[in-house]
């Protein structure tokens, strides 16, 4: 494909997929849409109508052979995704995949093994990496503002699930990739990647407070949870700093997502109370030695060219951004499924870690 054409894209997931990939595919100037699956495909047809999409189908098969399709957004429940992607990338179809990525690392490598088999793009949506406040916040950890680093400690503390009567599905079941380690935790692993580097030894605790969910399709009969709803867990780098993390969807009134890094210089907070939207309302703050804590201001040149009620769809354009320059320039920018196979993997040791109840090395 020459760079300045249109690439045409096909959605797979109409619940994230239709709120984000898909407005976001069709507001890139370099992007459009072109396919649409549902599994129901009097849903697939009404979406297609509704968002002025040429092609609906019910067969995932149909629209990875159709010639009018160059990418496949996938964004279905995880437990989908390593056949849908298989099948994508051996009819030479690009992918853009939502994390949790798979059910585990080994099928997350399998795929970006196939994907560099056959010569195809395959790149994760990891929205914070694209986030103004967590840019600016990379570049005063690259100019060393904190020095050595003592301490890292991320609370992300929502409340998105703590209603026991919010409706029990896929992301009840553990085995089906649900849970607030894949949801949220999945982020965490690979902006600490990202920020600080690899890590040495996890140790986690998972936990269900909610340990049943009323089931609409069996006349809201309780049915059993599996997932877990919160995380405690503890990394080492392996520059040897400590990383304390705690994560929970079910915390009324949690005091939202931050990331605070304590260092031998200063110190630096990001975070946001948001309970609502998981984009907006970050602020960045720094600390010089023992004075106290200042917001820094987000350069224009880090700044959103738009931002969106939703706060989601803007990261998400820039994800777009780095698929279409992978396309491109026929190299998997970050984050590509290299990046998804490290969260996935910290996340199955993760699991491991709590059920044999120890510390685990990489």
């Amino acid at each position: 494909m020459t760079e300045g054409n249109k690439i045409k894209v096909a959605i797979a997931g109409t619940g994230f997929g239709k709120q984000i990939h898909l407005p976001a595919f069709q507001i890139h100037p370099r992007t459009e849409v072109t396919a649409i699956y549902h599994r129901d495909l009097n849903k697939a047809r009404l979406i297609a109508q509704k968002y002025k999409i040429p092609y609906a189908t019910d067969s995932f098969e149909d629209l990875c052979t159709s010639s009018n399709v160059n990418v496949v957004s996938i964004s279905t429940p995880p437990f989908l995704h390593y056949e849908m992607g298989k099948i994508a990338l051996k009819n030479d179809k690009h992918i853009l995949l939502e994390k949790p990525l798979n059910l585990n690392a080994n099928e997350t490598k399998k795929l970006a093994q196939l994907a560099q088999q056959k010569g195809k793009i395959a790149i994760a949506d990891f929205e914070f990496r694209f986030i103004p406040a967590w840019q600016l916040l990379k570049e005063y950890l690259e100019q060393d503002y904190v020095g050595q680093i003592r301490l890292i400690k991320i609370d992300w503390l929502v409340a998105s699930r703590a209603n026991p009567t919010r409706p029990w599905n896929w992301y009840s079941v553990k085995e089906k990739g649900g849970g607030a380690l894949g949801a949220i935790g999945s982020h965490v692993f690979d902006y600490i990647n990202w920020l600080f580097g690899e890590v040495d030894t996890i140790s986690a605790h998972l936990n269900c407070a909610i340990a049943e969910r009323p089931d609409p399709l069996s006349n809201n009969e309780l049915k059993l949870v599996t997932a877990d709803d919160t995380c405690l867990i503890t990394l080492e780098l392996k520059t040897g700093t400590p990383v304390q993390i705690n994560l929970s969807s079910v915390t009324y009134q949690g005091r939202g997502h931050w990331l605070e890094i304590y260092g031998e210089k200063g110190t630096l907070v990001l975070g946001s109370s948001n309970l609502k939207d998981y984009v907006h309302g970050f602020k960045l703050y720094a600390s010089d030695g023992d004075k106290p804590l200042t917001e820094i201001e987000i350069p224009k040149r880090l700044a959103f060219p738009q931002v969106y009620t939703d706060g989601r769809l803007a990261p998400f354009i820039r994800v777009v951004d780095q698929l279409v320059n992978s396309i491109d320039t026929n190299i998997n920018l970050k984050p590509s499924l290299k990046e998804g196979f490290y969260s996935q993997l910290l996340m199955d040791l993760a699991h491991e870690s709590h059920q044999q109840k120890k510390q685990l090395r990489l």
